[in-house]
């Protein structure tokens, strides 16, 4: 008993009993394969070849074959060998090995084509207000308001937004509360702060009003609502496409605007009820409120550096708006390329060299496009190109939970930018491209860093 016990049928047992029993069977049974019809197994391994190539043992084979429902006789008659395992054998030796490569898994970050170029215009149709609108108003008197209002409402949308996604993750009838609760609240507080320097009715009563859009806006596009927000955006939509052939009057002028307004908010409030019907999730954890308070910053600086932009050239600042449909695009293609890069490569260092190298590939592909858009509207293209890459890199970041490092690089930058436009040393776009350079090189190492492991995207 020290050596191996032959468990497969017809060991030394089954040889004893085949040499006692040769007598009386038949010639092409007493040995393994010989004397078996050759053809009869030639033609089964043709039939059988794509399940017996993949296979890494005989009996594998086996199991096949008993699928296929091959009886002891039959295997004995038609094919002349004595067992199961026998003609697996023969098959398994027939047959070369073939591994064909598992079928391709579908990419789990498939980007929404439609929705992505939806919320890109989004961004950029509330500004048609200023054309109907802007006539009616001090626009250089109050600008200030606007912008302060403007200011609160994104970095307050860019908290409450990020927490009503933690939110969503117990459920969407919390989600909806948080929205509930925090939409009013940033259109109060974005109204007080515009109001603190306002400097007639008029301008608090248009502060209001894009405070109100801003959150209601923010909501719909948390909850999906990106189709109720054009259709509640349609009255300004055709009241501006109408002015060049169409002198609307101040009451369509003031009216038309407003009807979008409330639109939003009427949408916004139906997107809510629905969302607080939904069953409500026992147990659910609230997150705490520090977990949203880097996003807001980042919405802040964002605000500020665009806002420095806007100062010299406002078109191109509409062109970095419509931008953002596809870069939220390009955050999706990020994330489904970087898987594939996953399953293509075997070791870290491979990874990081690929994963760098898609990092790369996004940012030309955000930022080229914007070359020819700066041109077209009269901007220098290095503060837009570099602000761009800025906002993108610090979006890809927030997107994997990484946000404090965005935020304090930006609003770094944001404060930079803005310090030195206001004592004036060089001119305001150098200084613009100086710190979004630097803040988008930071941006970039901390991305390759943080994102070049495996970890991040398994």
């Amino acid at each position: 008993m020290s050596g191996p016990m032959a468990l497969e049928p017809g060991g030394a047992a089954g040889d004893t009993l085949s040499l006692r029993l040769a007598g009386d069977r038949p010639p092409a049974l007493t040995a393994r394969g010989h004397g078996a019809d050759q053809n009869a197994v030639d033609r089964l391994a043709a039939e059988l070849a794509d399940g017996i190539g993949p296979a890494v043992h005989p009996y594998e084979v086996a199991a096949l074959l008993e699928s296929e429902g091959l009886t002891a006789e039959v295997i004995q008659e038609r094919y002349g060998h004595p067992n199961l395992f026998s003609l697996a054998s023969a098959l398994y030796e027939r047959v070369p090995r073939t591994f064909p490569e598992p079928a391709r898994a579908a990419d789990p970050w498939r980007p929404d084509h439609v929705r992505c170029g939806l919320r890109g215009a989004l961004f950029a149709l509330p500004g048609l207000a200023y054309l109907l609108a802007g006539r009616l108003w001090h626009a250089g008197r109050d600008l200030d308001v606007l912008v302060l209002a403007g200011l609160v409402s994104w970095a307050w949308g860019q908290a409450l937004g990020h927490r009503a996604h933690l939110r969503m993750t117990t459920g969407r009838r919390e989600a909806g509360r948080t929205l509930l609760k925090g939409a009013p609240l940033g259109a109060l507080a974005a109204t007080a702060s515009g109001a603190l320097v306002a400097g007639s009715g008029t301008a608090i009563g248009i502060a209001a009003a894009q405070s109100v859009y801003l959150a209601a806006a923010g909501v719909l596009l948390v909850l999906g609502g990106e189709r109720l927000l054009l259709a509640a955006l349609t009255p300004l939509i055709a009241g501006s496409a109408a002015l060049p052939w169409w002198e609307p009057g101040t009451v369509l002028r003031v009216g038309l605007p407003l009807l979008s307004v409330l639109g939003a908010v009427a949408a916004a409030g139906w997107a809510l009820r629905a969302a607080v019907a939904a069953a409500p999730v026992p147990d659910g954890a609230r997150p705490s409120l520090l977990r949203s308070l880097p996003y807001g910053l980042f919405g802040l600086s964002a605000g500020v550096l665009v806002l420095l932009e806007g100062r010299q050239h406002p078109y191109a600042v509409i062109v970095l708006t419509v931008s953002m449909g596809p870069a939220e695009w390009l955050l999706y293609r990020y994330r489904g390329m970087s898987v594939a890069a996953l399953r293509a490569t075997a070791t870290p260092a491979a990874f990081l060299l690929r994963s760098a190298g898609i990092l790369g590939l996004c940012l030309l592909v955000y930022v080229l496009p914007l070359l020819p858009a700066a041109l077209l509207t009269g901007a220098e293209p290095a503060p837009l190109l570099l602000l761009a890459a800025t906002l993108w890199t610090a979006l890809l970041l927030q997107a994997f939970g990484v946000a404090w490092a965005p935020a304090a690089i930006c609003l770094a930058a944001a404060g930079g930018a803005a310090a030195t436009t206001v004592l004036r040393p060089p001119p305001s776009a150098v200084a613009l491209s100086l710190f979004c350079g630097t803040a988008a090189l930071c941006l970039a190492a901390c991305a390759v860093l943080l994102l070049g492991r495996p970890a991040p995207h398994a």
